[in-house]
């Protein structure tokens, strides 16, 4: 019999986490997922997959501030250009880490929160396509999917290299020919993947064609299982199993006291899921549409188009963040005590650009917005103020951050698999 521990009485604290606060996921469904995850099928010209940006070795995410998807060669912080496909630019946000997306909460995603749950639509989701929006997506995280594959920058490869691309540069996404349709195809092509779908969806069997959807459904049950994070010390301490002692119940202590961290990250995996201006420098192309010559990122206003959500980014879940380098929207810091500095005085900590982790990439801005003062002080015009914390205290707070790691969800349940049936490398 296990003794359970009275925890610290806070009111403050969230209660432990339980598995009520997860979606069911069917075992079988989360191994196809699996392999279609690491599988480069799904990208336009077949050479890159969810992995790509989103690997266990990395704390799933990619190493580096900002991604080179398609024109990539390599994984993590070695990977670099190909000089026979040079990227047209890098990816313009910090590829964010999947930890927990599978929990009920979670019901908006993406840096400026461009999708989300909204049981007014008809599918039950609000995302840039608005009407066009293809119903049959399971969840928010399976329709998460549906961006990078059709992203130049991302999976889909640039506009005229393959089938997927002109599709997407035509703006025919849904439908019989568009982009996701082409995806779908090539996986029922493939008939170890066609066995699998009709084994997972009776409807597939009974002769209903594999749709997106139903590729989309699938990564999305194996993220949920495979990254769950629950069992870490911090868990533990909620649970009463083991409370957390020395630096780390100091840290604890200022994180939801003094710092005031758990104003934003709060909740059992510290985020309130909402958006904030904090000052994090811009560095990299910016947001823009394509026809847009600005290189800045305006955040959440992309989306909501008013001016008080200019420069905010929704609130990123802390679980295994001592693992998920770098930090920020833009990836512009490679050290988290760095970033916890700056974080606590965003105003008086002055930006080092070695933090950020850019592979080589000629003729990029990487520097634009931080090279025009007026750019750089709009940003932290609207930053909040800070808290001021000793060396003592961020050596705390750092203490309590890494009683958030969770080895079982670092590890994964299932791994990176030996291969899949396209036959196609698997990013290791």
């Amino acid at each position: 019999m296990t003794l359970l521990l009275a925890p610290v009485a806070r009111a403050d604290l969230p209660a432990p986490v339980t598995d009520d606060a997860y979606m069911p996921v069917d075992p079988a469904e989360a191994k196809l997922g699996q392999l279609l995850f690491y599988d480069p099928i799904l990208s336009g010209n077949r050479n890159i997959s969810c992995a790509t940006c989103h690997h266990p070795r990395f704390g799933t995410g990619d190493g580096v501030s900002l991604s080179l998807g398609e024109g990539g060669i390599g994984l993590g912080p070695e990977r670099h250009v190909d000089p026979a496909n040079v990227p047209e630019q890098r990816v313009p946000r910090n590829a964010t880490g999947l930890f927990n997306l599978g929990a009920r909460e979670f019901t908006v995603l993406f840096h400026d929160g461009r999708i989300e749950v909204d049981p007014s639509r008809p599918g039950g989701l609000r995302t840039p396509l608005d009407e066009d929006m293809t119903q049959g997506f399971a969840n928010l995280l399976s329709a998460q999917t549906m961006f990078p594959v059709l992203s130049p920058d991302e999976m889909a490869g640039h506009y005229s290299e393959n089938d997927v691309s002109k599709a997407v540069r035509l703006g025919r996404i849904t439908g019989e020919g568009g982009a996701w349709d082409l995806i779908a195809k090539r996986v029922s092509a493939i008939e170890a993947y066609r066995t699998s779908f009709e084994t997972v969806y009776p409807e597939i069997a009974e002769g209903r064609e594999i749709a997106f959807t139903d590729i989309s459904n699938a990564i999305a049950a194996f993220i949920a299982e495979e990254w769950r994070s629950d069992t870490s010390p911090f868990d533990a301490h909620l649970r009463g199993e083991e409370l957390l002692s020395g630096k780390a119940a100091e840290g604890m202590d200022l994180f939801y006291g003094k710092a005031a961290c758990s104003s934003c990250h709060s909740g059992a995996f510290q985020t309130d899921h909402k958006f904030h201006a904090m000052g994090v420098p811009q560095i990299g192309p910016g947001k823009a549409a394509r026809f847009e010559s600005y290189v800045r990122d305006d955040g959440r206003m992309r989306v909501t188009g008013r001016e008080e959500d200019r420069f905010a980014f929704r609130t990123p879940s802390l679980r295994n963040v001592t693992a998920t380098a770098p930090y920020g929207h833009s990836g512009a810091y490679k050290d988290l005590r760095l970033f916890v500095e700056a974080h606590a005085n965003p105003r008086g900590v002055a930006y080092d650009q070695t933090q950020a982790v850019l592979p080589d990439l000629q003729g990029a801005s990487d520097w634009a917005v931080l090279e025009d003062p007026t750019a750089t002080q709009a940003i932290l015009d609207v930053a909040w103020e800070g808290v001021p914390l000793s060396s003592q205290e961020i050596d705390a707070i750092m203490a309590f951050l890494e009683s958030l790691s969770d080895p079982v969800a670092l590890e994964g349940r299932m791994g990176v698999p030996q291969s899949v049936p396209s036959g196609l490398p698997v990013d290791r």
